[in-house]
């Protein structure tokens, strides 16, 4: 209604929630609101008549606009027919129309190319300028799938027909009705799946006799998989949902199961699917049904219950079982929201089930304070840190990365997003200054000097660039200024092959955690202003200043006396541990000293590590990691205890009056650990061990920090009289180019620099860094 828009264009599933919308408003608002509208097209999946017959009741009666049904694959650029939908028309089936300009469409008998009759069901095919080339890497696929058109008699811009696997049939009145994949592959929450896959894995389950999967519409038109089986005894939904979860992604398994005596067959003896019968009653999800037992539960389900258009949800349900999917989360969290309650999108995909999710959940009951953050910023035991190494340079200290993009990137619009990141993200514009009782930080104001810098390098005459590219980020990196700013440095490299973005930060304003934000933002906001839109970034979390000044107040409270009692023992544990073997003693190591091994994982060996491997001791990946460490370590010295420094986030929920989920700067925690190695143990000991002891460390590591820097203790020195360092830091970041996926954005192959001066102290004999990327 604001904007007068005339078009919109939905996938059926959300053109199902704009209608639920619709319907539960007002005729005359909804007469004013969509007055301008006139034509609404569906695609990406098929369009179900229901939606049409509420679209026209709803809508077009209203309105007038007209209802549009389009059909296409990506290899034949998207969409190559359309179907207008009459509004006076009742269908029993919508079909996928006529073929657009320059496109032209065949149905084929499969396996040859022999044109079939109206009426009768083939593959349907495409030909026409808009068939793609082929597919990336994959020639046996391209020569299986895109042929030459042997109906097109040599015309230009026709030569090549694709092959789509969907099976069609021509209608009298020259529409096409479109009738499913040919090969049994469905398309369920977006994702496509092969049923003969579900069906050999359900057989695969002991006592399983027989299996067949399909796919059934529920009443929104949302497909759903269906498992049947007979087995040689009585075997529940929960089990065999288990036994395929260790096996299939958990959107390949089915959200019905259904236990027959026998499968029903046709006359000539085959499985007779259309004989098979509908599910019973609610969803059999396989979960046993539990009761919401909190406010928070019965919100939740009460929600669920709407959106997924079910009686009954219990607690136990798992989201994406019940039919669950993007979509429906974006109305999942919207209507928690009226609700009262704050719901993360994140958290409902990692915990799918009522009883997991609500937890997670809180009362809406402010927003952060959405104005500019200036002035003198306390300094978090991390940056206390930082600065009692009294480094030579300590203004070359950063964390950088170095984007890619093929098309290259545009400066106005770079400048346009790091304008808002940087008066965004306020810790990004604290700059430190040194007097004679150390260091302190002060937050600028968005007037207060540059935001950022950003140099340019052209080498797009060039053939070899890569030495004089590292160079020129090596200059960047060693020139930000602590005390006059800016800490944010950008050099912006184009080449033949694409533009190289340098965005190098100083650490003491950034951490892991932070990038992922920063990447997030910088996408989102370089994709807005591309398209002339104004630069929109979620609401802020609270500032880095306030958890600076909070986690002061804390280590002056009482409660937090009682961890200070597990550090001093781990203190005295340290003073024992024997140091690391080594050829000959060195005290002066530098950075220039060390040397950089890189050690890669196959995807397989990644995959196992981030989904199958946790089920055996519901570890986390920290707790196989440094099993692992202590292990070698153990192996290579016969030490019966290992000591590392820990690197944790340090955005623990100790001040759970601060929401820092969205707030950049250096959170890091460090703290030590002591690995227990030496007794004589079993594998499976080792990681229950590990992990027992990670689980010990108070609020995971956060409190060494505020005990060693800031309570009552540190001043008198007494947190100061630290024993040796670990000579082992390690740390877990992540999956680190998430939040640049589906961009165009990526991670560039060359050297962003040295983010740190080579002359610096070596800080750790080991410094073992693990991180995720593609």
């Amino acid at each position: 209604a604001r904007d007068g828009v005339t078009t919109m264009h939905f996938v059926p599933a959300m053109l199902h929630a704009f209608l639920e919308y619709v319907e539960q408003q007002p005729r005359e608002v909804m007469q004013a609101k969509l007055g301008t509208l006139r034509h609404v097209f569906a695609s990406g999946e098929a369009l179900p008549p229901q939606h049409v017959a509420r679209f026209q009741q709803l809508v077009s009666s209203l309105t007038g606009a007209k209802l549009i049904n389009l059909y296409g694959p990506t290899e034949a650029t998207v969409d190559v027919s359309y179907f207008d939908c009459e509004p006076d028309e009742e269908y029993a089936v919508i079909p996928i129309g006529k073929p657009i300009q320059n496109i032209r469409l065949y149905i084929v008998k499969e396996g040859t190319e022999q044109m079939q009759p109206i009426g009768v069901a083939g593959e349907l095919c495409i030909g026409g300028v808009g068939v793609a080339r082929g597919y990336l890497n994959r020639p046996e696929l391209t020569t299986e799938k895109f042929v030459t058109d042997p109906f097109s008699g040599g015309e230009a811009g026709y030569e090549r027909m694709y092959r789509t696997g969907d099976l069609a049939r021509w209608m009298p009145d020259g529409n096409i009705e479109y009738l499913g994949r040919i090969d049994h592959q469905v398309k369920i929450r977006g994702y496509r799946i092969e049923l003969g896959e579900v069906e050999s894995q359900l057989l695969q389950v002991e006592s399983v006799r027989e299996a067949v999967v399909m796919a059934r519409a529920a009443e929104t038109g949302q497909k759903q998989m269906v498992a049947y089986y007979v087995a040689g005894q009585e075997i529940g939904a929960s089990e065999l949902r288990s036994e395929l979860g260790r096996e299939l992604p958990s959107y390949m398994v089915p959200s019905y199961f259904v236990q027959l005596e026998q499968m029903p067959l046709s006359p000539n003896g085959k499985i007779d699917r259309k004989a098979l019968p509908a599910p019973e009653g609610s969803l059999q999800t396989g979960a046993d049904y539990a009761e919401p037992r909190t406010a928070q539960e019965r919100a939740l389900v009460a929600v669920w219950q709407s959106v997924l258009g079910l009686q009954t949800v219990g607690i136990l349900d798992n989201f994406f079982d019940l039919g669950g999917d993007s979509i429906k989360a974006i109305q999942i969290a919207s209507r928690t929201f009226q609700a009262g309650y704050k719901l993360d999108m994140k958290d409902l995909f990692q915990y799918p089930t009522v009883a997991t999710l609500a937890p997670h959940m809180h009362e809406v009951s402010r927003m952060a304070d959405q104005g500019e953050v200036s002035g003198e910023t306390a300094l978090l035991p991390i940056q206390h840190w930082f600065f009692a190494q009294e480094r030579e340079r300590p203004q070359h200290f950063n964390q950088a990365v170095m984007l890619y993009r093929a098309e290259g990137f545009n400066e106005a619009v770079v400048r346009q997003v790091m304008d808002h990141l940087v008066k965004h993200h306020d810790a990004l514009r604290t700059v430190f200054r040194q007097d004679s009782s150390g260091y302190t930080a002060w937050t600028r104001s968005v007037d207060e000097g540059a935001l950022y810098t950003l140099e340019t390098e052209d080498y797009r005459e060039q053939v070899a660039y890569a030495e004089a590219l590292e160079a020129k980020a090596n200059e960047i990196q060693s020139s930000i200024h602590l005390s006059e700013g800016p800490l944010v440095k950008l050099g912006w490299f184009r080449t033949a092959e694409g533009d190289h973005l340098l965005i190098a930060i100083h650490h003491l304003v950034v951490d892991g955690v932070s990038w992922r934000i920063l990447f997030e933002d910088f996408s989102t906001g370089y994709e807005q202003a591309s398209k002339g839109e104004p630069v929109r970034l979620p609401y802020k979390t609270d500032s880095f200043q306030a958890w600076a000044r909070e986690l002061s107040s804390y280590a002056n409270r009482p409660e937090a006396a009682s961890d200070e009692v597990y550090w001093k023992q781990l203190e005295q544990a340290k003073a024992e541990a024997a140091p690391l073997p080594k050829d000959f003693t060195y005290e002066g190591s530098l950075n220039a000293d060390s040397e950089v091994l890189t050690v890669e994982w196959t995807e397989a060996e990644t995959q196992q590590l981030l989904k199958q491997v946790h089920r055996a001791y519901n570890t986390e990946v920290n707790d196989l990691l440094l099993t692992a460490l202590g292990l070698a370590v153990h192996n290579w010295t016969g030490a019966g205890q290992v000591l590392v420094n820990l690197e944790g986030h340090g955005r623990e929920a100790i001040l759970p009056e601060v929401d820092i989920t969205r707030t950049v700067g250096w959170f890091t925690s460090l703290y030590p650990v002591l690995l227990e190695t030496g007794k004589e143990m079993t594998l499976a000991q080792r990681i229950k061990e590990t992990k027992e002891g990670l689980r010990r460390i108070p609020h995971k590591g956060l409190t060494y920090g505020t005990w060693r820097y800031l309570s009552p203790a540190s001043a008198s020195d007494e947190a100061h009289t630290i024993a040796a360092e670990p000579e082992i830091s390690f740390n877990y970041l992540g999956q680190v180019d998430q939040d640049l996926q589906n961009s165009g954005i990526a991670l560039s192959p060359y050297s962003a620099g040295e983010t740190e001066d080579a002359h610096s102290p070596l800080q750790y004999t080991l410094d073992l860094n693990a991180m995720i990327s593609e």
